[in-house]
């Protein structure tokens, strides 16, 4: 008996060793003011098992990098100094990604229409991954089939991973991609079952599932269906998405449970109807770090929070907080709903958690502890310890009568028949999904789809002696006459 007690505790401890913690890092952070300001000296690498970092983009040749001054050892070494993470721990491995949703999914479809391109993108990683001292490579293609891209695409993007995998693997290199979680958009995009057999890991981008592209408010990241639901809502949540990738033939140890760190917000129509499906007017105001209207990153809320005035709730049924304040509304994830949320990973058999991203959770101990979201991962996920909420945003599930949860109706009037405002035109500096120069400056704002035929505008700067360069898309020293 005593034997079969000790054999199961090994087997306990290797089991949860091999859970992972996959931790984005948004290179950009480094540009934000104040306690927004991330530094790569900022990441405790003791908290995840894999670290990603972001973006590198694909010119149709060659991998390209999209920050040479930020990312290059003649700026700020951010490749090299990530890499160095390793010597703080070193089982963590440290990965690139190429794409994301500025990158589009055109030039992604094209590369992958034959077999030659097919080719050089993979050796062009491996290459890649190699000369910056990477472990492997994230391919995160938004999306296949989707945003311009081809019906082929679906076919040619498990031909692309088959010859990555072979480049791969001859260089002993990790290979794993980020995806769209909900069926909905992971139908058009994937065949899961044959995906599957080429990545180490896949990255199940649960989150997005409701925001201000919507007329009414939302959770960002709710883990279950609510009763009130619509057909199509039941659909939009994590444990859906997980059930929906299972059943397609990914291996739950491959699957990796993506939870948000930021949450998404929302202006509301009238301030005194303000529960789950209340009217919205747009996206919610930009946060003072972050400066993007319609999300605000974790540590953010916990600030406003802190500094009252905010009436937070938690909505059981959906493991899932929201709050309001004024015209205000914000839908995120906190310590319980993480918790939550890392209990669900465990119980389906998943292959870990991840987290978009590493930068937006309190990572200055705002409100507490440092890294308290990711830091719940791990409490439940690799040390199988209790999770303090002392410093948590709970809410008093003060959810209001008047607010009917399931109106989830499109119409284009607010439920007090006062019509929505029409949806944005292209206009100001951005065009199209790429960054665009500030005229006058040397500066230049990040170009979204806000999914209304409009764009959001996210000023940035470059460093000090650089201009952005339009054609290259980059922070580049200015040309001489």
């Amino acid at each position: 008996m005593r034997i079969l007690i000790v054999f199961a505790i090994i087997c306990l401890a290797a089991c949860a060793a091999e859970k992972k913690i996959v931790c984005y890092y948004g290179s950009w952070s480094v540009y934000r003011p104040g306690n927004g300001k991330f530094d790569i000296g900022d990441i405790d690498p003791t908290l995840c098992t894999h670290l990603i970092y972001t973006f590198v983009g694909w010119n149709g040749n060659d991998i390209k990098v999209l920050d040479p001054w930020n990312d290059l050892p003649n700026g700020l070494d951010g490749f090299g100094r990530f890499n160095a993470l390793r010597k703080k721990s070193p089982s963590s491995k440290t990965l690139v990604a190429v794409g994301g949703w500025n990158e589009g999914s055109v030039k992604y479809s094209k590369m992958a229409s034959n077999q030659e391109s097919r080719e050089r993108f993979a050796d062009r990683a491996v290459a890649f991954v190699k000369k910056w001292g990477f472990d492997g490579f994230d391919l995160d293609w938004e999306y296949p089939n989707q945003r311009g891209g081809s019906a082929k695409d679906v076919k040619n993007f498990i031909k692309l991973l088959k010859v990555m995998r072979q480049r791969f693997d001859r260089a002993g290199l990790i290979l794993s991609a980020a995806v769209a979680a909900a069926e909905l958009s992971a139908s058009k995009s994937y065949d899961i079952a044959e995906m599957s057999k080429y990545l180490d890991f896949i990255n199940l981008m649960a989150y997005d599932f409701h925001g201000d592209w919507e007329p009414k408010t939302g959770f960002n990241a709710p883990l279950h269906a609510a009763a009130s639901d619509s057909y199509e809502a039941r659909g939009l949540n994590s444990e859906a998405a997980v059930k929906y990738w299972l059943s397609k033939g990914a291996p739950n140890e491959k699957l990796i449970l993506g939870v948000p760190t930021y949450g998404r917000t929302f202006t509301l129509a009238n301030p005194q109807s303000y529960g789950i499906g209340a009217a919205s007017s747009g996206a919610g105001a930009a946060g003072p770090y972050t400066k993007q209207i319609g999300m605000l990153g974790y540590y953010e809320i916990c600030e406003m929070h802190k500094n009252g005035g905010w009436n937070v709730n938690y909505d059981e049924e959906r493991q899932a907080p929201w709050a309001h304040q004024d015209r205000q509304w914000i839908g995120f994830d906190n310590i319980k709903s993480i918790k939550a949320k890392a209990e669900f990973a465990k119980q389906m058999g998943l292959g870990g958690a991840m987290v978009w991203s590493i930068e937006t959770d309190d990572f200055r101990g705002i409100c507490g502890e440092k890294y308290p979201l990711l830091k719940t991962l791990n409490a439940v996920l690799l040390n199988g310890e209790e999770v303090s909420q002392d410093q948590d945003i709970i809410g008093n599930n003060d959810i209001p009568n008047e607010v009917d949860e399931s109106n989830n109706s499109d119409d284009s009037t607010s439920p007090d028949n006062e019509p929505r405002p029409p949806p944005p035109t292209p206009i100001g500096n951005c065009q199209t999904e790429e960054p665009a120069a500030l005229p006058g400056s040397c500066d230049f704002v990040m170009c979204s789809s806000n999914h209304r035929g409009g764009y959001y505008e996210t000023p940035m700067k470059c460093p000090k002696l650089l201009c952005f360069n339009p054609t290259a898309r980059v922070c580049d020293w200015p040309k001489r006459n």
